[in-house]
């Protein structure tokens, strides 16, 4: 919603600007259609040329991510804390047997039953029961600097995996002032081969073609650039779940007593959906 705000706020506050100062914007609008035919198809031919089907269709639904924020709110990384410490518990009481049937087939466990939400985040759920499957297969004899190694791994590609669009937006906004170039210079070309006509109509004509060169400036700095650095909080926000579900599993395995590894977990999360320490452990209390 503050993405479509701040743009509506720039062009305003541009084209405004440019009017109340005595800028004809008939011209610019005269211009804006033909210069985006060359900016745009452009910048989308160089899109298509730089990536497969996969990083279009992640690029597609970015946007959405982009207007909505941060896919996981407060409540979900209570609950991702609460779960996996309930499943590190049962490891530690009952052994690898009794956690076995829960993280091998999740969908059915009671446990997992009562974070519905949580069963929905598939790539969240695959790094709790992959790791845990791996401790009971293993029947708890691992090293836990290899199963933290092995947790890394498992995130490091989930995440650049998510981070793949706003790294192609990044590139798309340091390509648009280049591409905004090519259109003034075209315009530059047209204008010479109607060198005969009279001053007004070649002033309108080079007038059109810096316009090209404007819309890259600002298409780049102004939305792109901005979009892309927007895409990357949101990503970075959605990654903190990961890691608090990685501390509990990691500090759990090293023996910490419960407040200290759930407070390990807390601690790393952001401000804007951190729980508070009591009201984190009266949540798991009441589990």
């Amino acid at each position: 919603m503050f993405a479509v705000i701040g743009i509506i706020i720039l062009i305003v506050m541009v084209f405004g600007g440019f009017a109340i100062t005595g800028g004809a914007l008939g011209p610019v609008m005269h211009a804006i259609p033909h210069e985006m035919l060359i900016i745009g198809g452009a910048a989308i031919g160089a899109l298509v040329t730089g990536n497969s089907t996969h990083e279009l269709k992640a690029l597609g639904s970015c946007f959405g991510r982009i207007a909505k924020g941060p896919k996981h709110t407060k409540q979900d990384h209570i609950d991702a804390i609460a779960l996996t410490t309930r499943l590190m518990k049962l490891l530690r009481t009952e052994g690898p047997v009794a956690l076995e049937s829960h993280v091998t087939e999740p969908a059915d466990s009671a446990i997992f039953a009562e974070f519905p939400r949580l069963l929905t985040n598939k790539p969240l759920i695959a790094l709790i029961c992959d790791t845990l499957t791996l401790l009971v297969v293993s029947s708890g004899t691992l090293e836990v600097h290899a199963v933290e190694e092995v947790m890394d791994n498992a995130m490091k590609t989930h995440f650049h995996e998510l981070h793949e669009p706003h790294h192609t937006l990044q590139g798309l906004a340091d390509a648009l002032p280049a591409l905004g170039i090519v259109a003034a210079v075209l315009g530059v070309v047209k204008t010479m081969g109607s060198i005969d006509k009279p001053p007004a109509i070649l002033g309108g004509m080079i007038g059109s073609a810096l316009v090209g060169t404007f819309l890259g400036v600002l298409l780049a700095y102004g939305i792109v650039s901005p979009l892309a650095s927007r895409l990357k909080q949101v990503n970075d926000q959605d990654e903190q779940i990961f890691q608090a579900v990685k501390q509990i599993i990691i500090a759990s395995l090293h023996g910490w007593p419960q407040p200290l590894v759930v407070e390990s977990a807390r601690s790393g999360l952001g401000h804007s959906f951190r729980p508070g320490l009591s009201e984190l452990l009266d949540a798991l209390r009441g589990r």
